[in-house]
């Protein structure tokens, strides 16, 4: 049974300039910087009829090509910080291309997604690292300045279930045209 998501995938040079924010925060295990991406719609452990009927769905998909611009440094979790982001400024065109994968996901026969669409770039999971040093970390760096990409294709990725996620297996490219 595959675990499956949507994401867009993340340029080397925009993945080298946010690798270098790695380090310096007690309790973070970073994430590879050939596993940055932008999820759009997580799918979960589903069996292989649905997991074709996603693909087939996500087929249908016909966007335009946009830019994705990098805002700043965050973490997700406040008192309990759990994630170190990149944000992902909303834009119209990746806050609809995700709207869109979350109606195909439904017709799929998956359920609703339950949390809010907040597009971002996962830079490291945080294990027991206190929310004072998660500010004082964010603080003194600040952010990605003017870090932007255009997505020419989104994908359907899939994990292995593990700790801090990857390897990802791109399972299906689909252009944006």
């Amino acid at each position: 049974m595959p675990r499956l998501f949507t994401a867009l995938e993340v340029p080397d040079d925009v993945g080298a300039a946010l690798s270098s924010y790695r380090g310096g925060l007690s309790g973070a295990r970073w994430l590879d910087v050939e596993n940055y991406h932008v999820t759009l719609r997580f799918l979960g452990d589903v069996d292989e009829d649905t997991a074709q009927e996603a693909a087939y769905l996500l087929g249908q998909v016909r966007r335009a090509p946009f830019a994705v611009t990098l805002e700043g440094l965050d973490a997700f979790g406040g008192s309990r910080p759990r994630a170190l982001i990149a944000r992902v400024a909303p834009s119209p065109a990746i806050v609809d291309l995700q709207a869109e994968h979350e109606r195909l996901m439904r017709r799929a026969g998956l359920p609703a997604e339950r949390r809010k669409f907040t597009p971002h770039v996962t830079l490291a999971r945080l294990r027991d690292s206190s929310s004072r040093a998660v500010a004082d970390y964010l603080g003194l760096r600040g952010g990605p300045p003017g870090l932007s990409f255009r997505a020419e294709r989104f994908v359907l990725y899939s994990s292995r279930d593990s700790v801090g996620g990857g390897p990802y297996v791109v399972e299906a490219a689909y252009p944006l045209r």
